[in-house]
């Protein structure tokens, strides 16, 4: 890291400003939070490996399990790696797993389905080739249990330190947030009052607002492509999941969309928005209002 020398603060301390000073809560719900997403984005790496290893020598485990990371079809893999030792598994089996692993419904049914699967005939890899990927398997299947387990334990810290922060309510009130969603934006946003002099400031920080480049006649509005990609990545799925949470949010969306925007650049200034309602609410100390946020809006089509 940088830091400046004392000509610098001596010559240029209007163009500083202070280091944001985070509360020690939020700085706990960061390590947490990072932690929890940096193991899901584990997990989701190791189930493309296993993916594609299965693709090469055992087609049929694709077809079975539609989530490879589930524990039921982590089980079975790990008991029968090879086709050959998949066509020995019996309903009853297959049942026990989709039981352990807390599956809803018909279980017997699913169990024939993934039963029959496993039996259809795909083009194989020699009996030795698919020994050596088995191999391959079930250590990746051993990694994917293990990041499950832990991905739990960090979860139950990340809602209990969450829970126990006073911006907790605030946070949980905006659409599309809940509390690991939450976590994510108070660890990225921190929680220094004086750190976004505005909105505009904190959108600004999101990257969520465009910037508008202009020479001459010629504006260009652009996306910002610098940004911070945990923040960016919790902001486009609290955007998404308020399209069904909030109706301002979906007429907003429309709005966008209407105007020829593609499905993500609407998101992202439904995301903008909604950094700007958060802005306020924690400003102001108040829980989010459906009526309110979305007043100005709504005012503006009326007239």
């Amino acid at each position: 890291m940088r830091t400046c020398s004392p000509d610098m603060v001596r010559t240029d301390a209007h163009q500083l400003r202070p280091v944001a000073g985070d509360s020690a809560e939020a700085e706990a719900v960061k390590v947490l939070a990072r932690a929890h997403k940096t193991l899901i984005w584990e997990r989701t790496r190791h189930t493309q490996r296993l993916r594609h290893a299965l693709r090469d020598y055992f087609p049929a485990a694709l077809i079975a399990f539609a989530d490879l990371a589930a524990a039921d079809a982590l089980h079975l893999l790990a008991t029968a790696p090879t086709p050959a030792e998949a066509k020995q598994l019996t309903i009853a089996q297959i049942s026990a797993a989709l039981k352990r692993a807390h599956r809803r419904g018909d279980l017997r049914q699913k169990a024939t389905v993934i039963h029959a699967a496993l039996r259809e005939r795909h083009l194989g890899q020699p009996v030795v080739v698919s020994a050596a990927y088995a191999a391959t398997v079930r250590s990746t299947v051993a990694i994917l249990t293990v990041l499950n387990e832990q991905i739990t334990v960090l979860e139950g810290g990340v809602r209990e330190h969450f829970g126990a922060h006073p911006a907790a309510e605030i946070l949980t009130s905006q659409p599309g947030l809940g509390p690991i969603l939450g976590a994510r934006v108070l660890a990225e946003f921190g929680d220094d009052p004086l750190r976004y002099a505005s909105a505009k400031a904190r959108k600004n920080y999101a990257a969520t607002s465009p910037i508008t480049r202009a020479s001459g006649k010629k504006k260009v509005v652009l996306a910002r492509f610098v940004h911070n990609d945990r923040l960016i990545d919790a902001l486009d799925a609290q955007a998404f999941a308020a399209l069904s949470a909030s109706p301002g949010a979906r007429a907003y969306y429309d709005r966008q969309r209407a105007r020829d925007l593609g499905h993500h650049a609407a998101l992202r200034q439904l995301a903008n928005r909604l950094v700007g309602i958060l802005h306020g609410c924690l400003k102001t100390g108040t829980v989010y209002d459906e009526a309110t946020a979305w007043h100005h809006h709504a005012n503006r089509l009326a007239a």
